[in-house]
């Protein structure tokens, strides 16, 4: 049987993201040991700042070590899958994303079901997508940065670190009219060094990230 939604609800308050329950079993002494929070991306990106804030809200509402595991890989369906062949007993969770909830059984053949696999609690944070273009790019809005692109043709490059934001860096270019090369990364923090040292020339990706650490100013 599974942890009624109201009672885990009330266990986890203040969370601020979206944990997703591998099948999970009653108990009336949950949680009576550590909790393993899968995170099916690598660490620094907003995946994985955002289970963290979630692990705090936890550890302080369960009275129990809420233990993060970065399982990247795959557009995060390697961490995903894990969490969905761990043992359905409330002691594995799984942060759930649009990607890996969503667009994975879209586009590939996963080994797992998203909607028999996994109890959905609720949904807590969103990140907005934005564009960053490297400081020294010589444009000023976006509408520069079209006129650029269209001079450059397939030159320009484009970082992106998940499916999700690969489609977004799709549909500008469809509704731009533009091309350019989209770089895939495994892990948001690299597509960040890379924009900074100038070896791409746009990023796409959520604020979260990088609201503390000056890139903002780069955005478009």
């Amino acid at each position: 049987m599974k942890l009624p939604r109201r009672q885990f609800l009330h266990l986890a308050a203040g969370a601020a993201a979206l944990p997703v329950m591998s099948r999970i079993a009653r108990a009336q002494t949950y949680p009576s040991r550590p909790i393993t929070m899968i995170v099916p991306y690598p660490p620094g990106g907003a995946a994985d700042t955002i289970g963290r804030i979630v692990v705090e809200k936890m550890r302080q509402s369960l009275g129990q070590p809420i233990i993060i595991e970065n399982v990247g890989g795959a557009e995060g369906s390697i961490g995903t899958g894990r969490a969905a062949h761990a043992r359905p007993d409330g002691y594995t969770v799984c942060l759930g994303l649009m990607d890996t909830h969503v667009l994975n059984g879209a586009f590939y053949s996963l080994t797992y079901d998203v909607l028999s696999d996994f109890a959905a609690i609720t949904a807590l944070a969103t990140n907005p997508v934005l564009l960053y273009a490297r400081r020294t790019l010589p444009v000023n809005d976006v509408n520069d940065l079209i006129a650029w692109l269209k001079v450059q043709g397939n030159q320009a490059s484009a970082g992106v670190n998940s499916l999700g934001l690969r489609l977004v860096a799709m549909l500008f270019q469809k509704q731009s009219g533009t091309q350019f090369s989209i770089i895939p990364y495994r892990a948001a923090g690299t597509g960040v060094q890379d924009l900074v040292a100038g070896r791409i020339d746009l990023l796409v990706d959520t604020r979260f990230n990088y609201r503390w650490c000056g890139l903002e100013r780069s955005k478009l």
